[in-house]
């Protein structure tokens, strides 16, 4: 999910078709008994950490309004230019290897996702992977926009299925959001930097691990939220938010219905942050007590795809994620995409 700009393609998209009508027959967990977790997590943030101005909150225009409302960030990192996706990805990752209690010639897979610094080659993974020193691992790139770390972990636990000797992944989302909002926008003070890892490993318990994932895909949204050559900077239409909350409502019914979960036995829901409008909005129409409802976009602003992999990996640092606890990341992204992870710590 990305802030407000400016209308996209000067009119407002229809909502995504997918979005409550997509049927989908016998519809099942997909890593329920797979062995897999995720064993480790990761985090970094740039250097400079820049505080918004408490009195400050330019009302901005029409879109600004309907997206993004009362600003609500407080701080948000900017990367300087030593800072790349790769030198990001590299400390958020040795930080999930520590945790998972890996060294770098284990891992058999590295997967990058960013959406903010593509470019036609080379890929960022690569490049990653060797200055981590994962020389032996398959690296690759991943986007789907702010979804990305869910596209990550579903190919990551993918591979891994089909690859019997192998035993760890690397799902990298790191990102420079600050480079694809309009300077002097209200859009700019909403967006940060930074850089989350999780490991995907092999070894659950019985009732432990990587339940589920789901990402969908719905080119009918593909103009709610654009960033088109040549300035690169995003626009987001005005109905964002409403589809968004759509797109919300259709991956919850979803996910818990082919996991026999309710919504009240999930310990922790870790949405990709999107504006405080759409915290809202998810919150009231699935029901999520707040204190469950974790984020920190205020403190850290919007991150795209690494936004998932930093909270977590501040919770488990804090001691606030623990063994057992039920976890839920859902995540909508342009294109349009929207997706999630099931897991039990």
């Amino acid at each position: 999910m990305s802030p407000a700009d400016s209308p996209a393609a000067g009119r407002p998209p229809a909502p995504p078709h997918s979005t409550g009508r997509r049927e989908m027959h016998d519809e099942t967990s997909l890593w329920r008994e797979s062995g897999l977790r995720l064993s480790g997590f990761g985090h970094y943030y740039p250097r400079l950490q820049v505080e918004n101005e408490s009195a400050e909150d330019p009302a901005g225009n029409a879109v600004d309004e309907a997206v993004i409302g009362r600003l609500d960030v407080r701080s948000r990192h900017v990367a300087d230019e030593e800072e790349t996706p790769a030198y990001m990805g590299v400390r958020a990752a040795r930080a999930a290897m520590e945790q998972a209690g890996i060294t770098a010639d284990e891992v058999d897979l590295l997967i990058l996702s960013n959406w903010t610094d593509r470019q036609f080659v080379p890929e960022w993974a690569p490049h990653t992977a060797h200055l981590l020193g994962a020389d032996r691992a398959l690296a690759f790139d991943v986007c789907g926009a702010c979804t990305g770390f869910v596209h990550g972990v579903q190919t990551a636990a993918a591979h891994l299925g089909t690859h019997a000797t192998w035993r760890h992944a690397l799902v990298v989302s790191s990102e420079r959001f600050s480079r694809r909002v309009r300077p002097g926008s209200k859009g700019e003070l909403i967006v940060g930097d930074a850089a989350g890892a999780a490991v995907v490993s092999r070894g659950a318990g019985p009732g432990a691990g990587l339940w589920d994932s789901l990402l969908i895909s719905d080119g009918s949204g593909r103009e709610t939220v654009t960033v088109y050559p040549p300035n690169g900077w995003i626009r987001s239409s005005r109905e964002l938010v409403s589809i968004a909350a759509d797109s919300h409502a259709d991956l919850a019914a979803r996910m818990l219905a082919r996991s026999g979960t309710k919504m009240d036995e999930i310990d922790w829901v870790v949405p990709h942050p999107g504006t405080g409008q759409l915290h809202t909005a998810v919150r009231e129409r699935l029901g999520i007590p707040e204190e469950r409802f974790v984020t920190n976009y205020e403190t850290r602003a919007n991150t795209g795809s690494a936004s998932v992999p930093i909270v977590l990996s501040e919770m488990a640092r804090e001691g606030r994620l623990k063994a057992g606890d039920l976890c839920y990341t859902p995540t909508v992204g342009s294109g349009w995409y929207y997706g999630g992870l099931l897991f039990r710590v």
